[in-house]
């Protein structure tokens, strides 16, 4: 039996209805489901906003807490320690350096001695206090001290005031230059009868506890007749150099050919001065120098002070720098080689001192207590005991 159906006719203004019915029904499903999506994100977001809130406010009931308190108050006083102990080391160095120069001291002594007491206490306020107090009074005496020592000169009547260096020999004269008078104590020699070395208490390199004899002791052992004293160096007296009492860690080839420090100065900036046979070269880098040792001696130091005749260095922050004191040198002009120091100058005021001697090239040495000259007797000095030292000698 066949059912035959009977044809079913479509309005299409009822089909697209129909469509567009089924669209919106799909949509508003759709569009539910995104709707619960939703607030189930903002419900999740609401309670991780609640939760940051509760982590603030436990946060800051710890900064509330007594032992957050506590580190803030260790962090302060950590701080306080650090700088009060670094000012007190400083002190005690320029105490150190002063003790060599003159005996009035002891009240400086006793005044450092508070402040190690302040520092006992954790009175950091006190310490500080003291330690200014101590300086000005370090600065007074090395005031009194180049005072008395310019009236010295300007009573002496046998001083020389003059812009020329000696010929041969030692001298002390009055340089006149940056409108005031310096006092400059200069052994001069010709490199064609003469030879410079260096001489070094150690043997080989040495890192801590190193060997240092006097200025009059390198003079004695080696027949020189005229030394000054070489390289910075940290004085075993020094609080900052314990673990390096007595080194130094610049380039330098002693008599014996041996070379310090050559690792550590491979690619070094520092400047130095090679002593030949009949001339002196000056380098401005360390680095520029090789480890030839067909020549009489190196030694590296810093600052360069003149080259070719002009002033190569005026300054560089560096308080020590600034600051004015007795100064060691060693410089050349043609064949002859000048050993001496200037007294009350800063190291950019030495430079220019050297160049209105007429001097070609100079290198500044190590200074402050350090500082010693040599000529038939102590020029300048004795200072403390030294690791190294340049020295003139006969051929």
């Amino acid at each position: 039996m066949i059912i035959q159906l009977k044809k079913i006719k479509f309005h299409p203004r009822l089909f697209f209805s129909l469509s567009f019915l089924v669209i919106a029904l799909s949509l508003s499903f759709y569009g539910l489901g995104e709707i619960k999506r939703l607030k189930s994100e903002v419900s999740s977001l609401r309670g991780v906003g609640k939760q940051l809130e509760l982590n603030r406010e436990e946060l800051q009931s710890l900064k509330n807490q007594d032992q957050y308190k506590i580190n803030q108050k260790l962090n302060k006083e950590i701080d306080d320690i650090n700088t009060t102990y670094k000012r007190a080391a400083i002190s005690f160095e320029s105490l150190d350096d002063l003790s060599l120069t003159t005996k009035k001291t002891d009240d400086m002594k006793k005044d450092f001695a508070a402040i190690l007491n302040f520092l006992s206490e954790r009175n950091y306020a006190s310490a500080a206090a003291k330690i200014a107090f101590l300086d000005s009074e370090i600065k007074k005496e090395k005031d009194r001290i180049t005072s008395s020592f310019s009236s010295s000169i300007i009573d002496n009547a046998n001083i020389v005031s003059s812009v020329s260096p000696p010929g041969a020999g030692y001298q002390r004269q009055q340089v006149g230059v940056l409108e005031s008078s310096f006092v400059v104590d200069v052994v001069a020699a010709d490199l064609s009868s003469t030879r410079i070395i260096v001489d070094t208490a150690s043997t080989s390199d040495c890192r801590d506890n190193c060997p240092v004899l006097s200025l009059s002791d390198y003079i004695s052992r080696n027949g020189a007749w005229a030394g000054v004293n070489g390289s910075y160096f940290c004085p075993a007296s020094y609080p900052s150099c314990a673990g390096r009492a007595n080194s130094f860690d610049t380039l330098l080839m002693n008599k014996n050919k041996v070379y310090f420090n050559s690792e550590n100065n491979v690619y070094s900036n520092v400047p130095a001065a090679i002593f030949l046979p009949g001339s002196i070269r000056f380098v401005g880098r360390s680095l520029e120098w090789g480890r030839d040792t067909g020549v009489d001696g190196v030694l590296a130091n810093q600052p360069l002070l003149l080259s070719g005749g002009n002033v190569v260095f005026g300054g560089d922050g560096d308080p020590k720098k600034g600051s004015r004191g007795t100064r060691s040198f060693v410089g050349s002009k043609g064949g002859t080689a000048y050993i001496g120091v200037v007294h009350n100058v800063t190291v950019a005021e030495m430079a220019h001192v050297l160049a209105a001697l007429g001097l070609e090239n100079a290198l500044n040495l190590d200074s402050g207590g350090s500082t010693a000259l040599w000529a038939g007797g102590y020029k300048a000095g004795p200072g403390r005991n030294i690791p190294n030292a340049i020295l003139f000698v006969g051929k």
